[in-house]
C-alpha cells in the first residue's frame, strides 16, 4: 500500500514539494552561513519526494542549544511560510477520495517544515527498533 501511495504522491504534488526543497538547500548551500539549513532541506526534499512508509525522529530528545537556536531561526525565515505551503497545497488533496490520505502526509510534514533541525528521517521498521523512539512526525501507514 505504501509504494501505491508514494507513487500517487510523486504524480500529485511530491515531485514539485521535493524540488522546492532541493532548491532551497542549494540556495542555503550557497550561502555557507546556512549550511545546515540546505542539509535539513536536501533530508526534507527526500523525504517529500516518497513520504509514506517513513518516519521522523529527534535525534536527541530534547535536543541541543545550537539546533534550537537554528530552528527558531529557521522558523523565523522559512519555516511558517513553508507551514502555509502545505497547508494550502493540501486543501485541494482533500477534495477526492483518494486525495484524502495525500492531504493527511502534506500537513504531516508541517512538524519538520517547520523545525527541520535535530531530526533524522527513517523507515517506520527502523524507527520501532530505535531504543528512544519518538515520533515527530509519521506518514503513512504502519
Amino acid at each position: 500500500m505504501n509504494l501505491v501511495l508514494n507513487i500517487i504522491w510523486l504524480v500529485f504534488g511530491g515531485f514539485w514539494l521535493a524540488l522546492g526543497y532541493a532548491l532551497a538547500g542549494i540556495v542555503c548551500c550557497v550561502l555557507i552561513v546556512t549550511i545546515p539549513f540546505g542539509i535539513a532541506s536536501f533530508r526534507i526534499a527526500g523525504y517529500a519526494l516518497w513520504p509514506f512508509g517513513r518516519v521522523v525522529v529527534d535525534e536527541r530528545p530534547g535536543g541541543d542549544f545550537w539546533s534550537g537556536l537554528g530552528n527558531i531561526i529557521w522558523l523565523v525565515v522559512a519555516g511558517l511560510w513553508i507551514a502555509i505551503g502545505h497547508v494550502l497545497t493540501s486543501i485541494p488533496m482533500f477534495l477526492s477520495i483518494i486525495g484524502i490520505p495525500l492531504g493527511i502526509a502534506n500537513l504531516r510534514m508541517i512538524p519538520v517544515s517547520l523545525l527541520p533541525l535535530g531530526k533524522r528521517i527513517v523507515s517506520s521498521g527502523q524507527a520501532r527498533s530505535l531504543p528512544r523512539y519518538v515520533p515527530a512526525a509519521p506518514v503513512g501507514y504502519r
